[in-house]
């Protein structure tokens, strides 16, 4: 048994007050919890009306960043949209930030009280890497211009998932990393961390996979995270190296370095192309099947 397993709620990285009714015990069949206490969040550990209540009383309020370049918008921005009001901190404050390069085609989406739209005009570039490398940058300079002054967290994601369950304030956390859905379960040598040693994002070890669709934490954690990346991006840039996975692979280089406060079980951005697995009990977002686009275009 992992000896996470045998350490009791007390022993947990101090998170949020809510983070004391956690019952680690309650999944025997996952890891609930990493070697420096913090806990990873999997259904049936958490009381989420006691979630709900607790960051209502301390004020919290979420900014979800997302970028819809190109073809993204069409096959996948109004579907995520959609689905965040009906799953996405529905009990908090949200501010949508939506970074285009056509927003007069961003659509119109009905939002709940206390939730706002804000659309971003960004360059659009030529390669899907460049953009997603950038994004980086642009999430760093709108938390320093708008996002710190409204919201005490921001959760930053890939347009192209669809929520279908709660994601709700238990996701909160000083900074939050996700379970890649495809490593979880296997040995760290099949993890594909960037090996060359001549890249910023060079990893000869570390503690998980972590997905980049999915990302978090306090406004001031999330600047900070969003600035060293990108600062490891022109790094590589200058000598003409590009990690493996682009951001992914800074990102990982980041949380292996500094530890997250919390971590996301895969039931936070899951894939349904693996297929079935028994410690998958709630699917909370789901990656958008890949012929996605070709279906709403033909």
């Amino acid at each position: 048994m992992d000896k996470c397993y045998l350490e009791s709620v007390e022993m947990l990285t101090p998170g949020n007050s809510a983070d004391a009714g956690l019952d680690l015990w309650s999944r025997s069949d996952v890891q609930t919890c990493t070697s420096w206490n913090a806990p990873i969040i999997w259904e049936g550990m958490f009381n989420p009306r006691l979630y709900d209540q607790i960051h209502r009383d301390e004020g919290s309020s979420v900014a979800l960043t997302v970028f819809a370049i190109g073809r993204y918008l069409d096959a996948y921005l109004e579907a995520f949209l959609n689905s965040s009001e009906n799953h996405f901190m529905v009990s908090l404050p949200v501010s949508y930030y939506v970074f285009t390069d056509t927003p007069e085609k961003v659509p119109n989406i009905k939002l709940a009280p206390d939730r706002r739209l804000t659309v971003m005009k960004v360059e659009r570039h030529t390669r899907w890497q460049d953009i997603s490398m950038m994004r980086m940058k642009a999430i760093s300079d709108l938390i320093e211009s708008d996002i710190r002054l409204h919201s005490t967290h921001v959760f930053c994601f890939d347009v192209d998932q669809v929520f279908t369950g709660r994601f709700g304030p238990e996701a909160l956390g000083d900074t939050v990393a996700l379970l890649h859905a495809h490593y979880y379960h296997l040995p760290e040598m099949l993890f594909t961390y960037d090996r060359n040693p001549k890249s910023k994002a060079f990893m000869k070890t570390g503690d998980f996979y972590y997905h980049a669709a999915v990302f978090g934490g306090s406004w001031k954690s999330v600047k900070a995270l969003t600035e060293a990346c990108y600062k490891s991006i022109m790094e590589d840039k200058k000598h003409n190296v590009e990690a493996l996975w682009h951001d992914e692979s800074h990102l990982n280089r980041y949380f292996w370095l500094h530890k997250p406060s919390r971590v996301l079980s895969p039931e936070y951005c899951w894939d349904t192309s693996i297929g079935y697995r028994t410690d998958i009990r709630v699917q909370r977002l789901l990656w958008a099947p890949k012929n996605y686009y070709q279906l709403r275009t033909s």
